[in-house]
């Protein structure tokens, strides 16, 4: 019975030894095979993986001039749980930063997780690095990652360039390439070509010891990938004649646009008040950026592709050339004015009467163009006003007046062309052309961009039709644009009906009593329009459309110059200087230059950013 009872107690004490050593294996098997939190920990005290990130495409000019590139730089990355006691106030006298933002960094890290590395300090200069990265050692669980910095050896084009920052978390919700910490493009071409310009990222895993020291690759780099750089770009960009229409603009409010009538090509595109992009560069961008958007001259507007202005005077030229192609009104057909005392659209000034559109043109006659937008909306051909309005509205739309062109021009506005809805609206389908009488001349609801307006100029340059302005002429090394950057759109005028256009433009250069007579071109004969647009809140602006040379026209141009009075004054002779600058390399008319260089016509002048 003792015997029974003794072998009982020894097959009790056998099955207690096999459960707990069952328990074991099976609590080994679970922590070293299925839970893997146990094995990264631990391979994260001995391991650092650093993600390699590509050198960013470099940006070019058509002429091949360097707009963009990288310097070397590091962020100060952090893992929380590698934290040991630790000098917090030696640390932030190496750092230059106070203990409030180090307190703060670094519950953001902790938030963001204990356990993963994130960045604690962005983009520190290669020589800050320096002097930091041999003392690292003594503040376990922080390591530098290097990145770059985008620098700008030229310090034009801001808007056209943009800039980059930190991502965005919404971003880095949606798009699994971004991190924490990641830049991305976050204006301009930067913005537009951020895929191409990336690149793609790479992994590097080193071995580091207890001090935080790397002490080599993983298995001789067996497990790293290397990164692959961004694409170059080269924009369609002049830099020379960028540079220089920002210094003619210096003092002054509005724009420049200029294109290449026979591409679409943007030549240049720039804005005034601007600011040097090297301010938006590294640790001091969020205090720039401050800075920049409290100026009161408001310099981080593009106001080239987001300023919208009655187009005045120049918009008489369109509406001539639907009468024109509907046969509303002929070359010769005349109209009289009575200067002042014209109903119900006065004119300007006191010329002969009655008059031809070509002498009109020259003119600017406001009683004229009235007449002619009148015959429009009365013509037989169509049902009715209306259907005419609708008919004038479609050609509107086709000479890209009302909307944006859809390229890469990032941000751009589409302005304004009324529709028939809207006056239907506005005046419960009553309405006829006394009416909207003041669409006649470019006023009222008519609202154009200047690159809409410069676009207009290369329309008439090329006789009916333009190619959609782009700011892109090549990525990598080759030729790969989308077709539809620099599509041919026809406006549906007849070519023929150009020729008195540009003749009566021409004569703002050549004609005894042209607006622009007194900026003519030495051997570059080249068309124009002034315009002084009324401004209902302060003095007219100055505004001036033009293209250059004559026949076959390399360059189109409009220029707006705010609040600054006569197009004549002002807007004439900047786009007189540009085309000149462009097509000669530089100008005999130093005087006009100096002139127009040194004048300041802003009634607040902000001192420079530091």
């Amino acid at each position: 019975m003792a015997n029974n009872n003794l072998a009982a107690r020894k097959y009790v004490v056998i099955f207690i030894f096999i459960a707990v050593a069952l328990a074991f294996i099976v609590k080994l098997f679970f922590l070293q095979v299925v839970d893997q939190s146990y094995k990264l920990s631990s391979q994260n005290n001995v391991l650092r993986y650093i993600t390699q990130y590509p050198a960013r495409g470099n940006i070019f000019d058509r002429n091949n001039k360097l707009l963009v590139y990288n310097e070397a730089a590091f962020d100060l990355m952090i893992i929380p749980r590698q934290l040991q006691q630790m000098d917090t106030n030696e640390f932030c006298r190496l750092l230059g930063i106070e203990k409030s933002v180090f307190n703060e960094r670094l519950n953001k890290a902790k938030k963001y997780s204990r356990y993963r590395p994130s960045v604690f300090l962005e983009q520190v200069s290669k020589e800050d690095y320096g002097y930091v990265a041999e003392k690292l050692y003594r503040f376990p669980g922080f390591y530098f990652q290097p990145r770059t910095l985008r620098s700008y050896p030229i310090p034009a084009a801001a808007h056209i360039l943009g800039d980059i920052g930190e991502v965005s978390q919404k971003i880095i919700n949606t798009d699994p390439y971004y991190s924490s910490g990641d830049y991305i493009g976050k204006s301009g071409i930067e913005n537009y070509y951020e895929k191409e310009l990336r690149g793609r990222k790479g992994m590097k895993i080193v071995m580091v010891d207890v001090y935080n020291r790397e002490k080599g690759s993983f298995q001789g780099g067996r497990y790293d990938t290397l990164p692959a750089a961004g694409k170059n770009l080269v924009l369609c960009i002049d830099a020379t004649l960028q540079q220089y229409g920002e210094a003619l603009m210096q003092g002054k409010t509005g724009s420049i646009v200029a294109i290449e009538p026979s591409t679409g090509e943007i030549l240049a595109l720039v804005t005034s008040p601007g600011y040097d992009p090297n301010l938006l560069v590294g640790r001091v961008r969020g205090k720039n950026y401050n800075l920049l958007l409290e100026d009161p001259n408001k310099p981080l507007i593009n106001r080239a592709i987001s300023g919208t202005y009655p187009p005045g005077s120049t918009f008489k030229m369109v509406n001539a050339l639907v009468a024109l192609q509907s046969g509303a009104i002929t070359p010769q057909t005349m109209f009289t004015c009575q200067g002042k005392r014209s109903l119900p659209i006065k004119c300007t000034h006191d010329h002969h009467s009655p008059l031809a559109l070509m002498e009109a043109i020259e003119n600017s006659c406001n009683p004229y163009f009235w007449n002619t937008f009148k015959s429009i909306l009365n013509n037989k051909k169509f049902n009715s006003q209306k259907d005419a309005y609708d008919y004038w509205y479609q050609i509107m739309y086709n000479f890209g007046f009302g909307h944006t062109f859809g390229t890469d021009i990032p941000f751009e506005v589409s302005g304004n062309i009324p529709s028939r809805a809207y006056f239907d609206k506005v005046y419960r389908g009553s309405w006829n052309a006394l009416t909207v009488r003041s669409l006649s001349i470019g006023q009222g609801e008519i609202l154009l961009t200047p690159l809409q307006l410069a676009n207009m100029a290369a329309i008439i340059g090329n006789k009916g039709y333009y190619r959609t302005p782009h700011l892109i002429k090549q990525i990598g090394d080759h030729e790969s644009l989308n077709t539809d950057l620099a599509k041919n759109v026809e406006t549906g005028i007849d070519a023929k009906h150009f020729d008195i256009i540009k003749e009566a433009m021409l004569d703002v250069f050549e004609g005894d009593h042209g607006t622009a007579r007194y900026y003519k071109i030495d051997s570059i004969p080249a068309g124009g329009k002034t315009g002084t647009v009324q401004n209902p809140h302060g003095k007219d602006h100055s505004l001036f459309l033009a293209f250059a040379p004559y026949e076959k026209p390399r360059i189109a141009i409009s220029v707006v110059v705010e609040n600054a009075g006569f197009g004549s004054t002002w807007a004439a002779p900047i786009a007189s200087l540009m085309i000149e600058k462009y097509l000669k390399g530089g100008t005999k008319r130093t005087a006009l230059e100096q002139r127009i260089m040194e004048a300041n016509l802003n009634e607040q002048h902000e001192p420079p950013l530091p």
